[in-house]
């Protein structure tokens, strides 16, 4: 008889929701192109809205601001880019500036040119240096364009949550715009654009328990847009060429509206994660637990092992059925050093195990958990002996 895994690996992909498979179910019904003016291209417009309506609300934005893209990898591309427009006028965006612990998409600075990128530090317990952020707007010449400041909400691998009004209220004395990676903050924590910190903020479906390969930029003015990564047909208001994918973007609408209410549940998935963190401090007691001196998303855990390889951990992990990553899920499945622990500090191979949690995760879950860490942790204390 097989083994019932427990899946404990959200912040790579949360599980598609019920409520999403039954909208992109509906949607897939539909033959109708959502540009097309006829009955059936009503049909999948209202469809494609109703989901922009859902997706705008998650953040507390303006319908009108939200445009979807295939992903959150696509919506940073877009984003970060010096070629920006003001109205119909041309605006240059002349200096990026991005946390070195930021998702792949971001640190990885869009069309910027490598010398006008600037690799912000993180503090010891993972939250953005504020003091250099400062110094950096300080030194930009705004003659020679706008400065960006490109940050994560909340970090991928540790979970912990940016100072983010902080880092608004600094950007935009300076004459900065923002743009935020929300991807793994949105429906975990509350987030509302109308506070004024993000100019930008960036969604994704998968993470929420929608469908891969659907995503989103809400913006709070579209006074300032960049240029169309995509170009060519008029369709999001000219900000994103192709046809819609209604099916997915309906499956994303949908997610959104019950991560919205599910925001109630995030103390009894908290209370899970610090079950989770008392077993791995009680059954291997040199264990560290990254960013935890920090603010930090209530289903995120990111530890090390005394002694033991991340990779080797996770396999073992895995074996025992319960799946986890050993750091971000964004290297085509490669497993290597932790960018963003060696930003905080821990040294170029430093490595960890990330255990990300959900609103369906069961306490029968994570006791599976408890009764895997105990035996991987026997066995590696029982081989070192034997050495």
């Amino acid at each position: 008889m097989a083994r019932e895994r427990a899946y404990l690996d959200y912040n790579a992909s949360a599980p598609l929701a019920a409520s999403a498979r039954a909208s992109m179910l509906a949607a897939m019904d539909l033959p109708g192109n959502p540009s097309s003016v006829h009955t059936e291209g009503r049909t999948a417009r209202r469809v494609v809205e109703k989901a922009r309506r859902e997706v705008a609300a998650l953040v507390n934005a303006n319908e009108e601001h939200v445009v979807f893209t295939s992903g959150a990898t696509e919506a940073a591309s877009m984003l970060l880019t010096p070629h920006w427009r003001m109205g119909r006028g041309p605006l240059r965006v002349a200096r990026l500036l991005v946390a070195a612990s930021d998702h792949p998409c971001i640190l990885g600075g869009g069309s910027f040119a490598p010398e006008d990128v600037t690799v912000l530090p993180v503090l010891g317990n993972g939250l953005l240096d504020l003091d250099a952020l400062e110094a950096a707007l300080a030194g930009h010449d705004r003659a020679s364009g706008l400065a960006m400041v490109a940050v994560h909400v909340a970090n991928n691998e540790t979970g912990v949550i940016q100072p983010v009004a902080e880092i608004g209220r600094i950007a935009k004395a300076a004459g900065a715009l923002t743009v935020f990676d929300a991807v793994q903050a949105a429906g975990r924590t509350k987030l509302d654009i109308p506070d004024g910190w993000a100019d930008f903020l960036i969604l994704s479906s998968h993470k929420i328990g929608g469908p891969k390969g659907a995503g989103a930029i809400v913006f709070s003015s579209d006074l300032l847009m960049p240029r169309p990564l995509v170009s060519g047909g008029g369709q999001e208001k000219g900000h994103r060429a192709g046809t819609e994918n209604v099916a997915a973007i309906a499956g994303f609408g949908a997610a959104a509206l019950e991560a919205a209410e599910n925001l109630r549940s995030m103390h009894e998935i908290g209370r899970k994660r610090d079950a989770i963190e008392a077993a791995v401090l009680e059954i291997a007691p040199g264990a560290t637990i990254f960013g935890s001196a920090a603010p930090r998303l209530p289903n995120t855990v990111f530890f090390g092992l005394p002694g033991m390889k991340a990779e080797t951990a996770q396999i073992a992990f895995d074996l025992a059925g319960i799946s986890l990553s050993a750091g971000s899920a964004c290297s085509s499945g490669k497993v290597g050093p932790s960018h963003v622990l060696r930003a905080m500090g821990y040294g170029e191979n430093a490595s960890a195990l990330r255990v990300s949690i959900g609103i369906s995760t069961t306490d029968r879950e994570v006791e599976a958990f408890r009764e895997a860490l105990a035996a991987i942790v026997a066995r590696q204390f029982g081989a070192s002996r034997a050495a």
